[in-house]
């Protein structure tokens, strides 16, 4: 093999090396993506891929979009939306929270299309405002309601959603005063105990489903609206409404980590676990923010 061949070669093989063939362990160099069209919120996948939700015009029937970011290549997964904002992945399944209903995208089909999972008339009553999405380890999908979010700032809920479509109401305010307009979800891999942020409130609260438990864990977020906690249990809450990222620390104590976004919305871990995605609504920019 000539000798600049094998150079070629070495530059390719390492990578592998340093990696892994299993796609677990596949990354990308995580770079700001500007001029997305008001981006709610984003997941990344195992293999990399970076999924980003765009609203962009609020109201506008249609104009939404989902957005994959693979290795440099910027692309439109789904087109024609409405205004499409919490999204999870559970296996090869894509799901997103559009207005009043959940689409689901298998990721492994080309071309990829959107499929109604849940209804809104599959709902107790026709979501207001269906916002944040999280799964568990068993497939089961939590979404929140924020209701009047625009507004007063009430008449939110919070539900799940079975593998089977299976639909219950966990807490909305008719059962607890303190529940106004729910955001952001982060459910433990078990199922049994789901983090909630007050987008009205700015109060993250845990909520135990065994025995329908409502505990305040912080407070102060303003417009809360994303949760995440790595797996040493630090937890990081984006703030819509002043443009800020908090980490809140084990003895529930709250720590400033960045400030100067127009509007921090729904944040992501990347899945090494090394940077907060942060779309910057108002500003069509997703930010990979380092981690310390």
């Amino acid at each position: 093999m000539p000798l600049q061949n094998y150079a070629r070669y070495l530059r390719q093989l390492l990578p592998v090396l340093l990696l892994g063939s299993s796609p677990q362990l596949y990354a990308q160099a995580l770079e700001p993506v500007k001029g997305l069209l008001t981006p709610e919120s984003v997941v990344q996948d195992t293999d990399g891929k970076i999924y980003v939700s765009e609203i962009n015009e609020f109201g506008k029937d249609g104009d939404g979009q989902i957005r994959v970011i693979d290795h440099g290549k910027n692309t439109v997964l789904i087109k024609g939306l409405d205004d499409p904002k919490g999204l999870a992945i559970s296996g090869k399944m894509l799901y997103i929270a559009d207005k009043t209903k959940i689409l689901r995208v298998a990721l492994d089909h080309k071309p990829a299309k959107a499929e109604v999972f849940v209804a809104a008339v599959d709902f107790p009553r026709i979501p207001q405002f269906l916002n944040d999405l999280d799964v568990d380890a068993h497939g089961n999908l939590y979404v929140s309601d924020s209701g009047d979010i625009m507004g007063a700032g009430n008449g939110g809920a919070v539900y799940k959603i079975t593998p089977n479509h299976t639909l219950s109401l966990l807490i909305d305010g008719n059962q607890d005063p303190r529940i106004l307009a729910p955001n952001g979800l982060l459910s433990d891999a078990k199922g049994t105990h789901l983090l909630m942020l007050d987008f009205t409130s700015g109060v993250l609260y845990d909520y135990t489903l065994a025995n329908k438990q409502l505990t305040e864990v912080a407070n102060g977020f303003g417009g809360g609206d994303g949760i995440v906690k790595q797996t040493d249990g630090t937890i990081y809450v984006s703030d819509w409404k002043s443009g800020k990222v908090f980490r809140v620390n084990s003895d529930h104590t709250i720590t400033l980590i960045k400030e100067g976004y127009q509007s921090a919305a729904d944040i992501a871990l990347s899945h090494d676990g090394k940077h907060l995605l942060v779309p910057d609504m108002k500003a069509g920019v997703l930010d990979p923010l380092p981690l310390k």
